[in-house]
């Protein structure tokens, strides 16, 4: 018989774990009475009950399972590195909020069944605010447009992955990796669920605009140079255009010596101007060696704090363990 991983991402989802081990409970036991399932909870350090009720899950129910992380590192390695820790033949990876229903789980297993190594949602539509969905739409195509890979639009994590994938990514050595970029880019065969996403029910989001524009420059500078290449040819074209109107300043200038004045309005919007574009391309340069950075310094995805009801009984894996 085979085995369904369920991965939960946690982080501050007291008024939501109950609820979405229930429901992915019911799915398996009526759907997919054919397979076996475990449900791993990887917590990144919550600071409410979370983790309270997560252990009584895994008191009550053994196919109930925790990683519980040292501290918060954060959305992207977090999924990431819960991902690598799965044993199962494939990982369904599911939002604690729900706004990815988990009566969707047939559908991705279906899919998988008939040999689809990599299953993605796709969303359609969406229950959030109009304007949320208006700016991811603009993302989406702006990063797509820029990728040398092509880019899934309105993918956010909600997928089924074949443990031959898995093993893919316990091979990327990459302390700060996109997987919505290596979903992409690796897929294998790669089969799509299109859905509607519902609407947060209980709790807050996590998710902010610092967090929502880090998480958007770390896919963009991991999979486009399309923004350094832009610095070159508009600093480059700034550069012509300004030697033009400089030569034919001064020419002008020798000819009416007397009668003609630059004006300080108009070296002042130049030299504004263009010490404005330099800070905005300086910008973009620090946020492709902030990235750059990040992956050199070989930091671990995650530290662990502790595991629950894993069956090697082991408290702690690192990095290296998890790709062996």
């Amino acid at each position: 018989m085979k085995t369904l991983s369920i991965m939960i991402p946690t982080y501050n989802e007291e008024d939501n774990v109950m609820e979405v081990y229930s429901r992915c409970v019911q799915v398996m036991e009526k759907e997919l009475s054919h397979l076996a399932f475990e449900i791993v909870f990887i917590d990144n350090c919550s600071e409410d009950k979370t983790r309270e009720l997560i252990r009584a899950l895994c008191e009550k129910d053994k196919r109930v399972k925790a990683i519980f992380n040292a501290r918060n590192f954060g959305y992207s390695r977090s999924h990431y590195y819960g991902l690598t820790q799965m044993t199962g033949d494939a990982v369904m990876l599911v939002h604690a909020d729900m706004q990815n229903p988990p009566e969707l789980i047939p559908e991705f297993v279906k899919r998988w069944e008939a040999g689809s190594k990599v299953v993605i949602g796709i969303k359609t539509n969406s229950s959030e605010k109009k304007i949320l969905w208006l700016a991811r739409s603009i993302y989406y195509k702006l990063i797509k447009a820029m990728s040398e890979v092509e880019q899934i639009e309105h993918f956010t994590d909600f997928e089924l992955l074949d443990k031959d994938f898995i093993k893919v990514l316990r091979e990327i050595d990459d302390s700060v990796p996109y997987l919505r970029g290596i979903v992409s880019e690796y897929g294998f065969k790669m089969e799509r669920v299109y859905y509607k996403q519902n609407k947060r029910e209980h709790g807050k989001s996590w998710a902010n605009f610092f967090g929502l524009y880090d998480f958007a420059m770390q896919g963009i500078t991991s999979y486009s140079k399309a923004l350094l290449r832009a610095a070159t040819f508009v600093g480059a074209g700034i550069s012509g255009v300004s030697f033009i109107v400089a030569i034919a300043t001064f020419i002008k200038k020798l000819i009416n010596w007397s009668s003609f004045a630059v004006g300080a309005a108009a070296t002042s919007i130049g030299v504004f101007f263009l010490g404005g574009v330099q800070l905005l391309f300086i910008g973009i340069m620090g946020e492709y060696v902030l990235s750059v950075n990040s992956k050199v310094v070989k930091k671990p995805l995650v530290v662990e704090e502790e595991r629950l009801n894993f069956a090697d009984g082991s408290e702690h894996a690192d990095r290296t363990e998890a790709a062996e």
